[in-house]
């Protein structure tokens, strides 16, 4: 389940106690996805994928111009 931090500016899920991770940075009407980490021992189970969906999803909900620092996000632009 995909827990949104908004004050963190980050997206989390959190799984057998790790947390992987999407940051944000946002300037007036701009976001910029600018990390997205997943520990090792979580890696190949579409983690990534889930919080990258998720945020966009949120981020158009929200109107703002979305860019991407982070090359995993960018493949979902």
């Amino acid at each position: 389940m995909v827990i949104h931090q908004a004050e963190q500016q980050r997206f989390i899920i959190e799984q057998d106690g790790h947390e992987c991770v999407l940051d944000y940075v946002v300037e007036g009407k701009q976001i910029d996805f600018t990390h997205t980490y997943v520990p090792f021992r979580l890696r190949g189970k579409g983690l990534a994928e889930e919080l990258v969906k998720e945020g966009l999803a949120w981020a158009k909900g929200q109107g703002y111009d979305i860019q991407a620092s982070c090359w995993y996000v960018r493949k979902f632009l």
